[in-house]
């Protein structure tokens, strides 16, 4: 797999990823995702270098996404929380949800290994808090409940976890 960083000609493809993974999610029974994600906040994650799209080697389409930054959501995290060294996933999809493929979690574990080789101690994350087979995928990925948080400012996604930060031996090549 191919890691590139996203730019904001990709803004299409990132929103369709949502759309479809949306719609993957109600087939499932779920409301995730089923208001659109603001565009001028996205725009803003591309300008911070914090969009990543990955690839197979020799093609052009996407096969996942995901943002990974800093920024502790501070009505999902603690201040003692935040304070603490972490990098924080968002927004990972997949262009074929719940294929088994295992790629979501590869990307999990190369958001483990850039967090731990910048000196993080913890990556973390939230998910939507009405998906229970969601939380159960991340538990078996490692990941710890740390609290659900029953905000309407989280947009339904106050279900949040970490795991400690780890280097792992990843397949992936950095086209940063």
């Amino acid at each position: 797999m191919i890691i590139s960083r996203a730019t904001l000609a990709d803004i299409p493809r990132l929103i369709q990823f949502r759309t479809d993974a949306a719609a993957w999610l109600a087939a499932q029974g779920s409301d995730q995702w089923s208001t659109a994600y603001p565009v001028e906040l996205l725009r803003d994650s591309i300008e911070a270098n914090t969009v990543y799209l990955i690839r197979e080697p020799g093609t052009d389409d996407p096969r996942a996404t995901v943002t990974l930054d800093g920024l502790a959501d501070p009505l999902l995290w603690h201040e003692t929380e935040s304070a603490e060294p972490a990098l924080y996933v968002h927004k990972l999809t997949l262009a074929t949800p719940g294929g088994g493929s295992g790629l979501g979690a590869q990307i999990l574990d190369w958001c483990g290994d850039r967090a731990a080789r910048t000196g993080r101690t913890w990556l973390r994350l939230d998910a939507w808090s009405s998906n229970p087979a969601l939380h159960a995928y991340y538990q078996q990925l490692g990941f710890a409940h740390v609290r659900t948080v029953d905000d309407p400012g989280a947009y339904g996604s106050g279900w949040v976890a970490q795991r400690p930060a780890v280097q792992c031996a990843t397949q992936f090549v950095l086209d940063l």
